[in-house]
């Protein structure tokens, strides 16, 4: 409850200046893991977007791969183009029969493998996949973000935890109206969360007049260039990744190129925000200051006073 006294502290110079030396060096101690656990150097000055959660296509880490492909592309075609350094981080583990789950794995390593070796991107965007995603790992990777992937299909997700942690260490959510990403959203404030994306009711009214994912491919060409790149990721393996574009242009269950353009468009304004470094602070330490509410300790003594009814 008493995070809430940080509140008159969001546009403080002073704290903010504090605030960000905190944070940087928690990036340099994933920087470092990161570069010892997948041989990715990343440069901590970066904004650290981050998604790790269970691999699994209603959580959608290919949506994320979309829009990384996105930026990779706006570079390939001008390289002054306006992206900020970034460095993707992802981790996770697929069920040991969820064949598609780990075609997902290979396609972020297959992204991974293009950008980080590409010297046209170089200095501007680092993709890496981080092992063995586990509570140790994330004590480490939690406090380094500045953006949290909360990007599933609206009415999949039955809460979440993890986007709770993320902005508990100052990290900005971008996320759909799903799961504990609705609470959250409430507590901190519209202004300090990036929303994009159908609700639930909106899935289910696109589904009923008919979904055709192929026409958004046909009409939205930076899509269709991202979705082109696909057969040729993997060098003499052009069908490798057939499955996960068959599913997107047949009847893309998760509806990501239904939400791609709110997505990606999202992603801009939080690159917007991103330049201005005393905005996207303010924001960060709001975010923390509203959490309060979230915290283990708050929901133990709710079970103490309205379950248990023991003293404390």
């Amino acid at each position: 409850d008493q995070l809430v006294a940080l509140e008159p502290l969001a546009g403080d110079a002073a704290f903010q200046k504090e605030w960000r030396k905190e944070k940087h060096l928690n990036k340099v101690c994933l920087a470092a893991l990161v570069e010892e656990r997948t041989g990715v150097t990343v440069n901590p000055a970066s904004l650290f977007d981050i998604q790790v959660k269970r691999i699994h296509e209603y959580k959608r880490q290919h949506l994320n791969v979309l829009h990384i492909l996105t930026l990779y592309r706006r570079l390939q075609q001008r390289r002054e183009a306006a992206v900020v350094p970034r460095t993707f981080l992802f981790g996770g583990k697929a069920a040991p029969g969820y064949a598609m789950a780990k075609r997902i794995i290979r396609l972020i390593t297959a992204v991974a493998d293009l950008v980080n070796a590409d010297p046209d991107v170089a200095g501007r965007l680092k993709v890496a996949f981080f092992p063995d995603f586990n509570v140790k790992n994330a004590q480490l990777i939690y406090p380094a973000a500045d953006l949290s992937e909360q990007i599933s299909v609206a009415g999949t997700e039955a809460s979440g935890t993890g986007n709770m942690k993320f902005a508990m260490n100052g990290a900005l959510t971008i996320g759909t109206l799903d799961g504990a990403n609705i609470e959250i959203r409430d507590a901190v404030g519209p202004a300090n969360f990036f929303l994009f994306g159908l609700t639930a009711a909106e899935v289910r009214e696109v589904r009923a007049r008919g979904y055709r994912p192929r026409n958004l491919y046909e009409s939205d060409e930076e899509l269709r260039g991202v979705l082109d790149l696909l057969p040729s990721l993997v060098p003499g393996q052009p069908f490798l990744f057939s499955p996960v574009l068959d599913q997107l242009l047949g009847d893309d269950p998760y509806m990501l190129l239904a939400d791609y353009r709110p997505y990606v468009d999202q992603q801009d304004a939080v690159s917007a925000l991103w330049r201005t470094p005393k905005n996207w602070t303010r924001q960060a330490i709001l975010n923390v200051a509203r959490m309060g509410r979230f915290s283990s300790d708050r929901s133990i003594r709710d079970y103490c006073d309205r379950v248990w009814g023991i003293r404390y």
